[in-house]
């Protein structure tokens, strides 16, 4: 596994696996999958055979059945959401992957780089109160400095000083450390001393070294992006982690990922959710591909809830899946319904027909109208009483 073996935790507890789960096996169609069945319903782990059985079934339903078994056992019937206002600072990136459409080169006609004073007045649209989480990222600039992300901080705390600021991936922060001449220790160092209160997830796309050489040879590689995870659980940083699914890559790959990330989770135990992210080929050198089906981004969805067993919460982003998928997708493990999120471009550059954002009552009617009960949460799965 990739996993690092010299880095560990002293700031989250261990992070508990699933009980034996309850479930009708009788919903279960696909006889390959019962001895698996039987593991779940016995408490036991998963391995990757499992794991290349699920990820493959055409028994959506019974692979549905177990991955809400799994949710029930988690989470109950609380979805959590949270009022946050995502930020992407930039969109010059200089790792150019082939399946982004958002980044551009500093000189092409629509670069963005936000100056400080700009998040800030972004920031300043939402009133007092009704914004718990800055959501911020961007493309990995090539010459900001550490300087730069510190005012960044400061004017964003000025504006909403109880807002956590949950910032930057862990390829970012592996980036802004070489730019800056800086280990990523003193980096994010300086950035928790600066009010960092989470690392977002993304940037892991999939671990394995033959996909990213192909789509995105110029990022961090897999190992590093947990390296850097792991420093951050160190520190008491929780984070996120995802799988970008839906390009070149094979069901044993999407495994394969998922078995790091569960390693990774049983040595630092800082990763607070888990996010499927389906891929959207429109604008990317991809385009030729065909987007993902509903039913293979519920399978995603569903299989990392059984295999993930030590990580809190599964995501449906419903950015990516749409509203309509992204409900349903709560009924097939998934437990928290990401926020409002306000303003977002990188799913949208390529080919995102969702909202820019959400109210908060269209997140209350979402989770409700499923049968479940919504609980508005913090950066750290707290609950918020209005």
């Amino acid at each position: 596994m990739l996993a690092p073996k010299n880095i560990h935790s002293t700031g989250f507890p261990p992070a508990p696996c699933l009980p034996p789960l309850d479930f009708d096996p009788n919903q279960i169609q696909d006889k390959e999958l019962l001895p698996t069945a039987k593991k779940l319903a016995q408490g036991k782990r998963l391995n990757r055979q499992d794991g290349l059985l699920l990820m493959t079934t055409a028994d959506i339903y019974g692979l549905g059945a177990m991955a809400q078994a799994a949710r029930q056992a988690k989470n109950q019937d609380k979805t959590y959401y949270i009022l946050n206002r995502h930020l992407n600072y930039t969109n010059i990136c200089a790792n150019q992957c082939r399946f982004c459409a958002f980044w551009r080169t500093e000189n092409h006609e629509s670069a963005i780089l936000l100056t400080p004073a700009e998040a800030a007045a972004k920031a300043a649209e939402i009133p007092q109160g009704q914004v718990d989480e800055f959501h911020i990222v961007g493309g990995c600039h090539p010459t900001l400095t550490l300087d730069y992300y510190l005012e960044l901080f400061q004017a964003l705390s000025k504006v909403h000083p109880t807002a956590a600021l949950k910032a930057f991936t862990a390829v970012e922060i592996d980036h802004i450390a070489r730019v800056s001449g800086l280990s990523a220790e003193e980096v994010l160092d300086a950035l928790i001393l600066a009010g960092l209160g989470a690392l977002t997830g993304g940037g892991a796309e999939v671990f394995s070294p033959r996909v990213r050489q192909e789509l995105c040879p110029r990022k961090a590689s897999g190992k590093r992006w947990l390296e850097v995870s792991a420093l951050a659980h160190k520190r008491g940083i929780p984070t996120n982690a995802t799988l970008l699914y839906g390009h070149i890559e094979t069901p044993e790959e999407r495994v394969d990922h998922l078995l790091a990330l569960r390693e990774q989770q049983d040595l630092t135990g800082g990763f607070n959710a888990f996010i499927p992210l389906s891929f959207h080929p429109t604008n990317t050198f991809l385009s030729d591909l065909e987007p993902t089906t509903g039913l293979d981004d519920l399978r995603v969805v569903a299989v990392s809830r059984l295999l993930l067993d030590n990580f809190p919460h599964i995501k449906s982003y419903w950015v990516m899946l749409g509203r309509k998928l992204a409900q349903l997708a709560l009924l097939f493990g998934a437990d928290d319904l990401e926020g409002t999120v306000v303003e977002e471009h990188i799913s949208h550059d390529a080919g995102a027909t969702t909202a820019q954002g959400l109210t908060e009552p269209q997140l209350l009617k979402m989770i409700q109208a499923a049968g479940l009960k919504a609980v508005r949460r913090d950066s750290y799965y707290r609950p918020i009483y209005d």
